[in-house]
């Protein structure tokens, strides 16, 4: 009987120290790792960044190519002689109603005149603004000066010293048509340029 007793007792030992024991040891964690797609998907939206940065230079730097070009077409078409030149020299621009803002067509005008402004530094311009008859008269000289000082300004800021250029205003006082309907209006609100000095042997540019 004490020979059973010692045999249960070495078993239950036995038993304990496998509990004891316990399962395999867990494995460490291993080492933390960046997450691939989160880098992949960043560099895919910096390239798309530059690529359209790249392009919207490039259709700037395209516009300024072609603006150029209009400009020299349009001097080339009207040959060499002072008369063709004085005569682009002299083309007017128009103005929305109540307006001083210079319009995409009539930049193009003022690009021209720049350009030969350029060719010939001895050449001085006078600009004067016009409006159409409503509005008071004060309201109208007021407002023809800031239409003749928007073109000196747009001619200035390309490059033509300011002491070559002069401004004044008529107000309504110099209509070209005499009509009272929105066709007369708009050709009065107008800028009109004239040469004051050095117009004798123009230069196309």
């Amino acid at each position: 009987m004490k020979r059973l007793s010692l045999l249960l007792l070495s078993g239950l030992a036995v038993a304990a120290v496998a509990a004891c024991g316990g399962g395999p040891k867990p494995e460490p964690p291993g080492p933390v790792t960046a997450n691939t797609d989160s880098i992949a998907e960043a560099q895919r939206l910096e390239a798309e960044r530059q690529a359209r940065e790249a392009a919207a230079a490039k259709e700037r730097e395209e516009a300024e190519r072609r603006r150029q070009q209009q400009i020299a077409d349009s001097l080339a078409a009207l040959g060499k002689s002072t008369e063709a030149v004085r005569a682009l020299l002299g083309t007017m621009i128009h103005f929305d109603y109540d307006k001083a803002i210079i319009r995409g067509g009539d930049a193009s005008v003022l690009d021209q005149k720049v350009a030969i402004l350029q060719a010939n530094p001895g050449l001085r311009i006078r600009i004067s603004g016009h409006c159409d008859e409503r509005g008071s008269d004060e309201y109208n000289l007021a407002l023809g000066n800031r239409r003749a000082t928007a073109a000196k300004q747009y001619v200035v800021s390309h490059g033509i010293d300011a002491g070559r250029i002069e401004t004044v205003s008529y107000g309504e006082e110099r209509p070209l048509a005499s009509g009272h309907d929105e066709e007369a209006w708009a050709q009065n609100r107008r800028d009109e340029f004239e040469i004051l000095s050095g117009g004798e042997n123009l230069k196309q540019p």
